[in-house]
Formats: C-alpha cells, sequence, structure tokens
C-alpha cells in the first residue's frame, strides 16, 4: 500500500487510526470544529486544534533527538495540553509515562530517571517541575505549560515553530504506568506490546456523535487515563475535565454539559450521596448513559443507592494496570448478585490459591490470581524479583483478596496485607466495613487488625461519620450493636475509634496500612 492510500485509510477507517495512534487525527478530519476538550477553567480546544498540537509536539521531540520506543513524561494537572502531549505520543512511537504531580521533587525525579524519559512536559503550577527536571540528566527536552518554568521552554513558544500537518509516518505510542509505591518506591508496569484499542467498544457502551465525557479524577491515573481520556478521544467525544473534585461542582458539570458518560471512584459515591437532598435536586443527571466505576471495593449499600438515583446505568470493573482477564458488570447483572465485580472471563482465566499455593473451593477466599496473556504479559520495569514474586505459573497477582461463589461471580475480600488474622482465624475487613457503612451516622469506616497478646490481632473500626453526628461513647456502642445484628462474632469489632479524616490514595482507595501503622507503632506485626 502506498504512502498515500495508508494515509487515506486511517482518516477514514477507525481500525487502521487506532493501530497507528492517528484516531484523533481522524476526528480531526471528520468533524475539525467539534470541542475536543473543555478545560477546568473552561478553555475549550477543537478536534482540529488537538490535532495540529499533537503533530508540532511529534515533530519538537524528533527535532530533540528523540525517537519511536523513547519514553516521554507528563507532570501535568487536568488540562488540554495533556491530552495533546497524550495524543502525540501515541502518533509518534513515544513511550508515555504520567506523573502524578502532588508527589515530591524527589519523588518525581525517581521516576523521570527511572522511566528514563528523555523529554518531560511539566505545568508551572506544580512547584516541584524544575528541581525534580533539574535531577534528570538524560533530559533532552523540557517544556512547561501554564507559565514559566526555571529550565523548561515556553509550551506554546516551543510548539509555535512547527509543521501542524498530520505526520505521515505514524507509529503507534506505548504507555508505562507506575504502581502507587505503598511499599518502597513505584515500578513502572511495563508490557512491550501496545494495547490496540477495539474501536467497536465505543457503540456497545452507547458513544454516538452528542457523547460528553466528565473527567472527574486525576488524568494521570490508570483508570481516568483508560476510561476518560482514551474512551473520550477514541470515541470522539469531548471531555471536559474537573481539576479536583467537589460533589456539587461535579454535579452541575453533569447537567450544564449534559454528560453522558464518566468515570467515578467508590468514595466519590459516597460523598455525591452525601450531599443534602435539596442540592442532589437541583441537578439533572439524566443525560449520563454510562457510568463506568471501580479502583477500589464498593459497598453494596452505597451502590444500590447510586443506582436508585442514577438509574441502572453503573457498570463496575475489577482490573489493575499489570493487565490480565479484567472484570466486569453491568447494574442488571449485579442486582441480581449484589457486591460482585463479575464473573469469571471466558478468554483468560482467573483462579483463588490459598496460601499452600491450593485453589481454594467456592465460597472460600484466598489470593486472586490472573491469566498473563499469550507472550507473558507485563514485567516490573527494571525489577524481575517482583515480577517473578507475583506470580505462579502464567498466572500472576495484584495481592488482592477474594471468593468465587457457586456461579464463578467474583467477590473482592481485600488485600493480602489487609487481612486481619485474629486467634488463628481470616478475617477480611472489606466484609466488616461493607456492614457498618449502613449505618446512618457513617460515612466511611476502614476496619484494621490492632494488637491483641492473646489473640495475636483484634477487630478495630475506624468510623468518620456524617456532618451533623457527634462522636461519643454512645454512638460508637450503637454501631457496634448495629454490627452485631449482621456479622458473625468473630468478625465484630472489639472496639472503635472515631476520625475526622481518611488517609487515601489518588485513587480514592483508603490506605488501610496508614490507617493502622499508629496502632502498631513499636510492634512488629506478623502476617
Amino acid at each position: 500500500m502506498s504512502e498515500v492510500m495508508a494515509r487515506a485509510a486511517w482518516l477514514t477507517d477507525p481500525d487502521a487510526a487506532a493501530a497507528t495512534g492517528m484516531t484523533t487525527a481522524m476526528w480531526a478530519s471528520l468533524q475539525p470544529d467539534k470541542t475536543a476538550v473543555v478545560d477546568p477553567d473552561g478553555t475549550a480546544i477543537t478536534y482540529a486544534e488537538l490535532n495540529a498540537r499533537a503533530n508540532r509536539i511529534v515533530r519538537l521531540l524528533r527535532g530533540a533527538g528523540l525517537a519511536a520506543g523513547d519514553a516521554v513524561a507528563i507532570v501535568m494537572s487536568n488540562r488540554h495540553e495533556f491530552i495533546e502531549v497524550w495524543a502525540a505520543c501515541r502518533r509518534g512511537g513515544f513511550r508515555l509515562t504520567p506523573v502524578n504531580w502532588h508527589l515530591t521533587a524527589d519523588e518525581i525525579a525517581y521516576i523521570l530517571n527511572d522511566c528514563e524519559a528523555k523529554a518531560v512536559f511539566g505545568e508551572a503550577r506544580v512547584a516541584a517541575c524544575g528541581p525534580a527536571a533539574a535531577q534528570a540528566p538524560g533530559l533532552r527536552a523540557k517544556v512547561a505549560a501554564g507559565g514559566g518554568v526555571e529550565g523548561f521552554q515556553d509550551y506554546d513558544a516551543a510548539l509555535a515553530g512547527f509543521d501542524a500537518a498530520d505526520i505521515d509516518d505514524p507509529v503507534l505510542g506505548n504507555q508505562m504506568l507506575y504502581t502507587s509505591g505503598t511499599t518502597g518506591r513505584p515500578k513502572g508496569v511495563w508490557r512491550a506490546a501496545p494495547v490496540v484499542p477495539v474501536t467497536g467498544i465505543y457503540a456497545l457502551r452507547g458513544y454516538d456523535a452528542r457523547s460528553v465525557q466528565l473527567c472527574a479524577g486525576p488524568a494521570y491515573h490508570a483508570a481516568p487515563l483508560a476510561f476518560d481520556v482514551g474512551f473520550s478521544m477514541g470515541a470522539g467525544a469531548t471531555l471536559v475535565f474537573l481539576d479536583k473534585w467537589d460533589s456539587e461542582a461535579t454535579l452541575r458539570a453533569i447537567h450544564d454539559h449534559e454528560v453522558s458518560h464518566l468515570h467515578l471512584v467508590p468514595i466519590m459515591f459516597q460523598r455525591l450521596l452525601a450531599l443534602p437532598p435539596q442540592v442532589r435536586a437541583q441537578y439533572d443527571v439524566s443525560s449520563v448513559k454510562y457510568l463506568i466505576h471501580g479502583a477500589a471495593p464498593c459497598p453494596p449499600e452505597v451502590k444500590h443507592a447510586m443506582i436508585e438515583w442514577f438509574g441502572p446505568v453503573l457498570s463496575e470493573y475489577y482490573a489493575g494496570s499489570e493487565g490480565g482477564a479484567g472484570f466486569l458488570i453491568d447494574s442488571h447483572e449485579w442486582l441480581k448478585k449484589p457486591g460482585s465485580v463479575g464473573r469469571k472471563p471466558e478468554l483468560l482465566g482467573s483462579k483463588i490459591l490459598d496460601e499452600a499455593g491450593n485453589e481454594c473451593p467456592p465460597n472460600v477466599a484466598g489470593t486472586i490470581y490472573h491469566q498473563l496473556p499469550p507472550g507473558g504479559g507485563f514485567t516490573y520495569y527494571k525489577d524481575e524479583k517482583k515480577t517473578q514474586a507475583s506470580r505462579v505459573g502464567d498466572y500472576f497477582t495484584m495481592g488482592d483478596m477474594g471468593y468465587f461463589d457457586d456461579d464463578g461471580y467474583l467477590f473482592l475480600t481485600g488485600r493480602s496485607a489487609e487481612t486481619i488474622i485474629s486467634g488463628g482465624v481470616n478475617i477480611y475487613p472489606q466484609e466488616v466495613d461493607n456492614e457498618l457503612i449502613k449505618h446512618d451516622a457513617v460515612a466511611d469506616s476502614s476496619t484494621v487488625g490492632v494488637p491483641h497478646d492473646e489473640w495475636g490481632e483484634q477487630v478495630k473500626a475506624v468510623i468518620l461519620l456524617k456532618p451533623g453526628h457527634q462522636p461519643s461513647e454512645a454512638l460508637a456502642q450503637e454501631i457496634l450493636d448495629f454490627a452485631r445484628r449482621s456479622l458473625p462474632s468473630f468478625k465484630v469489632p472489639r472496639s472503635l475509634d472515631f476520625v475526622t479524616e481518611l488517609p487515601r490514595s489518588e485513587a480514592g482507595k483508603v490506605q488501610r496500612g496508614k490507617v493502622r501503622a499508629p496502632y502498631w507503632e513499636g510492634r512488629a506485626r506478623q502476617i
């Protein structure tokens, strides 16, 4: 096929465009004046503008000596330049690493060096950008948006001298995301083969010419990057960015922009549901056709309330940056199996293993293992030891625990490091939290194991109250009595503490280890 014919193919054929990273170029050809991205401050760019800047960025990076396969890092908040760099890496063959811009300069510098970034795109509001880049000698290009950063080129000025026409030799780029680093340094999750989007999925999930996607979480994180950025750009939808979580602002954005698609995490559900009824009633959410959620277990009580409010438009996923089979369950199926994250996939298997490596029977919890795809799937970048430690044969684990019921539906019970072992009995804290949160006064719960001289560990509930409720011995006893009505006696917390906030990761997961740590100061926890 000639270059001209190949170019014509990706301008009109979604599959050809996806295979070469030129999907946004295709949409720029088909709908140049359609709004592609709306920033938190209301700034908007069209698909034609997005595509032109992506082409300029490719030429800028090539001019700095980068070639396909080289690494590019983004240290930016939710703004249109993030999408422009993302689109450029998709078509230029570059390996993209988005970096959590809330990290310290040393933490950002570690990732820049570890991923071997040759270019970094930063932002003036991120004070750590300049100091971090100064510690990364391998950088050949440093570009900053939103103002000046010492040692960086201005974004608009840097792009101005390059041709905006479509590049004629696109190569599908890749990405390498970093784990959250709950123990030790974060590690890059590397899959050598770029993932080519299956374009037919957009129609299955209800995308059409009027679709509007809301990105309420950080675009640098795996789930918003995939479900908000990847899906909106793949479907030619308008992507609306929020800068940070604000419950009422989220409802206002859904109402004002007639949002049809969005990704949220369970804590966002809880905060939306905590809004006063009169506030919720001000905003029409009937435009929402597909609301996907995951990243952390969702208490069934919370999900029931969201389905009652938004309708049966919720779909829940269970997966990780490492890949694997992936579980998905829609609202209709979930209502028949409340609490499940989906049925065992048919293409790539999953299984539950006990501590001895034996497969667990139905309804018995153990560590969840996912089958690797042909060719071996992912590795932890520069960490073969960690890669092998996560594997049993051609299966790997992310450290999550759960069980399959008699019908093959998966239920999550927590993470292996979070399991409470009291008197030799395993207690899964997520199961306890799912009951405690049903109490009218409880906004959120993090059940942990605390030291006990006789039993090794004892179950403690750490509770965040809803507004209007005050901590007291009487309320603590009321919540514990409430738990006794639905939990077996050995799972009922023996004590309860109230807190004013619970630590969370950028993905919205409660960091149970940080909740537990103060209770174990000066003592070694036995696992």
